[in-house]
């Protein structure tokens, strides 16, 4: 089930651990310094005293190394299986980025001749992939299924012999919005396609069980191939590239030996999360997450901000032109308050990412943060636009 909208605008006190924000008036003589919505670590994992002590443990066993040596492979091995396992897939291979696994997996499948159906929305590295490996690249409108289906429909009328990789993120992180995953299996099936979904943003932080929205929407172990990064939950950097048989994994780690080129400490360290996410401490973490993500979305409406998506840790707000957020950017640093501008002639946004270590303090500092500094925005804009512009004479 996914998270519904229930969050603490009421009179009382709720009791399943979320409750009423303190409000803050006005900044006054005491701006925001530093509040930072913008580091991806949204259960906090990256200080937490057992992967500390982990790394602390692996550094002094092995050093400083960047690439797991023979005496090390046990532990590369048991962090496959472990995310093969967790996502319910045959066999997992281990990639140095989240943007090598997305390289390695369509590169090293997608020959020329192929088609790669692609979300209109999907992040660079892996719209990059597909780019580098076909001409035929077929984008669809963001989270769109029935328009994937035209695309397929199209495709396989003039090509009923070449390959077709459909792929999707499961979170995006754009608008904090997901597709209707069984839909796109169900026309991958139709056509003779294979899906491919990338769970970056929600592995590990969302669900009762961390396993995002392939768990919440019954699809683990039914999507072809399924690609991620460890940045946002498992404290490392580090991707995995996922399969439901061994001869893709197989295929794949003859072709692109330097994919499994993960160090001892951060193997160590992802080994560690997974514990820690599978315990109560875990589940805590994803709980106090997802509080302060849907008081984050409260607070913000309650602003009258226009708040994007599912919720989800990265908590999404139309801001209009990308004017407004190019005069909004500067705003945002005089308050001291980090967070991601994405701007575009047509439509910005700006991305907040929660955490689970987040106060309600600083929750509803940060509300405040961003409807002042795009009010001031908004101000310079007007004044802007009741200057007088030169003309050019005849």
């Amino acid at each position: 089930m996914r998270h519904r909208e229930q969050t603490d605008a009421t009179d009382r006190d709720r009791t399943d651990g979320t409750h009423l924000l303190p409000k803050a008036a006005s900044f006054g003589d005491r701006p925001l310094r530093g509040l930072d919505f913008a580091s991806q670590d949204c259960l906090g994992l990256s200080t937490h005293p057992d992967i500390v002590a982990t790394a602390a443990d692996t550094l002094r066993r092995f050093g400083v190394r960047s690439v797991c040596a023979a005496a090390e492979a046990g532990d590369s091995v048991a962090l496959e299986r472990r995310i093969a396992d967790f996502l319910q897939m045959e066999e997992a291979l281990l990639c140095a980025t989240g943007r090598a696994a997305a390289r390695t997996v369509i590169r090293g499948l997608v020959r020329s001749t192929d088609h790669v159906v692609i979300d209109a929305a999907i992040r660079s590295g892996l719209r990059e992939s597909a780019e580098a490996a076909t001409a035929n690249l077929h984008p669809f409108r963001h989270l769109d299924a029935g328009h994937c289906r035209a695309r397929l429909r199209a495709i396989r009328a003039r090509d009923a012999e070449n390959g077709i990789l459909v792929v999707t993120e499961s979170l995006s992180p754009l608008d904090s919005g997901t597709p209707d995953l069984a839909a796109l299996r169900t026309l991958c099936d139709e056509y003779g396609a294979t899906l491919l979904v990338d769970v970056t943003q929600d592995l590990g932080c969302l669900g009762e069980d961390g396993r995002g929205h392939l768990g919440l929407q019954d699809m683990l172990g039914k999507a072809d191939l399924v690609t991620g990064s460890f940045s946002k939950s498992f404290a490392s950097n580090g991707g995995f590239v996922a399969a439901r048989t061994r001869a893709v994994t197989a295929c794949l780690r003859a072709a692109e030996a330097e994919a499994q080129a993960l160090s001892p400490i951060q193997i160590a360290v992802i080994l560690k999360a997974f514990a820690i996410l599978d315990e109560a401490d875990g589940c805590e973490r994803r709980a106090r997450l997802m509080r302060n993500v849907l008081n984050l979305r409260t607070a913000l409406r309650e602003r009258a901000l226009t708040v994007c998506g599912e919720p989800c840790t990265s908590v999404s707000v139309a801001i209009g032109s990308g004017e407004l957020a190019r005069l909004a950017a500067p705003r945002l640093i005089e308050l001291g308050l980090l967070v991601d501008l994405t701007a575009s002639a047509e439509a910005s946004r700006l991305r907040m990412h929660v955490t689970a270590e987040h106060s309600d303090a600083e929750i509803a500092r940060a509300a405040l943060g961003v409807a002042e500094a795009l009010d001031r925005a908004r101000a310079d804009l007007a004044e802007r636009s009741r200057r007088p512009s030169l003309r050019v004479a005849a």
